[in-house]
């Protein structure tokens, strides 16, 4: 009787044949797993982030709101505070002050966009009152995360200096507290003192067909 042939080449099945598609893909995905597990291995530290959503395209303040929601159903104390967007209602702001208000502390500070106001020392009067609730609440360290909406318009326009809120972040932000920053046209400088930014890119957006904001679309 022939001895059973041990010297199966690697990655055949056992009759000698050829793998199949499902016996590749699942030796592909344990060396896969194995690598990640590896580098994940190596990632044991945490620390607080500024993070930053810019960009021309559509979704930076709806991300942010999707990280604040994260904290909510965690149970996690978290803050909004909006620079710029006054009058309009939005579902963001109506879910959380009315079902979250004890998880979330919502503050709109704007009073719309600059084209509307058209005012540009109520402007900076209605920025700076933003900016002074924000550091209040990043300085709390009760805060797990604080949402800075729209900020990046009010430093774009000097309302506020950038060099203040950098300093702030780098010296007086709790070291466990996330803070992000949404909003088009974030300064390089922020890019650079930041630990995680996202760049909306602009791709196709309905507005240019004629087609106006929408609810539970834009706001």
């Amino acid at each position: 009787m022939t001895a059973p042939n041990d010297d199966t080449p690697s990655g055949s099945s056992p009759s000698g044949s050829a793998p199949s598609d499902s016996e590749r893909h699942n030796t592909k995905m344990a060396r896969k797993k194995q690598a990640r597990d590896k580098i994940m291995a190596t990632k044991t530290n945490e620390k607080g982030l500024t993070i930053v959503h810019t960009g021309k395209g559509k979704g930076k303040s709806s991300a942010a709101f999707g990280m604040i929601f994260r904290c909510i159903a965690h149970g996690l104390p978290c803050g909004v505070v909006q620079f710029i967007k006054g009058g309009m209602d939005t579902g963001e702001r109506t879910l959380i002050t009315d079902h979250f208000a004890g998880l979330c502390d919502f503050h709109t500070m704007g009073e719309g966009f600059t084209w509307e106001t058209q005012d540009r020392e109520r402007d900076i009067a209605a920025a700076s009152a933003a900016w002074d609730k924000a550091k209040q609440m990043i300085r709390d360290p009760r805060y797990h995360m604080v949402l800075l909406d729209e900020i990046n318009i009010a430093l774009r326009y000097g309302y506020i200096e950038l060099d203040e809120v950098l300093a702030f972040l780098r010296d007086e932000k709790p070291e466990m507290t996330h803070v992000v920053l949404t909003g088009r046209n974030a300064a390089e400088a922020l890019i650079d003192a930041a630990d995680l930014v996202t760049e909306m890119s602009l791709v196709k957006h309905p507005f240019r067909s004629g087609i106006k904001a929408q609810i539970g679309v834009e706001f």
